[in-house]
């Protein structure tokens, strides 16, 4: 099918740089809206002394005698927020209702905060790790409680997972970890360059066997230490997509302007969202 883009001028100035949001990220006429459901997990055996917020958002026509596909999003509230940057529960019904992706709930989960901390912050011991303790969490903590109140196919290639910046390298590492959980990934601006002992993907992805991932990553052309030889956002996320393109695997790099921002990420997940469930 051949595609025709308009024109878009290509700007000059790649630091103060804004994305429209575009159709699908507002409420559109005739879509009923989904059910949006919050419950916490006050304390977590993967993290112990942690507690969390989470919400499941369930398109309208949800059926339970039907498992629906799951996506979840990192950041919860983040990336649920009908006000913000993202809007992935209003996304969710716009592309459910017309048959862009199959029905899916979405489960929104908070990254953690210890109780009584002086720094109460559990995010990046939880997303930037590379190991399989948080994918465990969510397969063991969040999804349970989710399967409690809603059917949820138990077929991997309908499971996907969401999320930017260290919340990027969470997704990336709990579907490198367990492809048999997760399949389909959205990774924006991963803060592969802070992960502790450095990014390990380029060579993993050189040295291992493709697993059945579909991944679409985003960077920036301004993302964090763009210009500089190391803790350079922008180079970790080329090398990864470089290495995932050697490889083999069905991934698309869309590469952006502006830096660390949540913005075009934001007004990319309709379209990301199409991408990762294609047929």
């Amino acid at each position: 099918m051949h595609i025709e883009i308009p024109y878009t001028r290509l700007p000059v100035d790649l630091e103060n740089i804004t994305y429209q949001f575009g159709p699908d990220s507002a409420p559109r006429p005739g879509v009923i809206p989904g059910q949006t459901v919050e419950f916490a997990l006050e304390d977590s055996v993967v993290y112990p002394g942690t507690s969390r917020r989470c919400w499941i958002h369930v398109p309208a026509g949800y059926d339970a005698k039907s498992p629906a596909a799951l996506m979840l999003f990192n950041d919860g509230w983040w990336y649920l927020d009908p006000e913000g940057d993202v809007r992935g529960g209003i996304v969710l019904d716009n592309l459910v209702h017309r048959g862009e992706m199959p029905m899916t709930i979405g489960v929104f989960v908070d990254p953690g905060t210890r109780n009584g901390a002086d720094d109460p912050k559990n995010r990046n011991i939880e997303y930037d790790a590379f190991d399989d303790r948080y994918v465990t969490f969510l397969t063991t903590e969040v999804l349970p409680a989710v399967r409690a109140k809603y059917a949820i196919s138990e077929d991997p290639a309908l499971h996907g997972i969401c999320g930017g910046s260290s919340g990027g390298n969470a997704a990336f590492t709990a579907a490198w970890e367990r492809p048999d959980e997760f399949t389909r990934v959205i990774a924006y601006l991963s803060s592969f360059a802070q992960m502790p002992g450095g990014n390990p993907y380029p060579e993993l992805l050189a040295a291992t066997p493709p697993k059945a991932l579909r991944i679409l990553l985003q960077a920036g052309h301004r993302d964090d230490g763009w210009n500089q030889r190391e803790m350079n956002w922008l180079a970790e996320n080329l090398s990864v997509a470089a290495a995932l393109a050697r490889a083999g695997y069905d991934f698309r790099l869309v590469l952006g302007n502006g830096g660390h921002s949540p913005n075009h990420g934001g007004v990319l997940l309709p379209d990301a969202l199409r991408w990762i469930w294609r047929p």
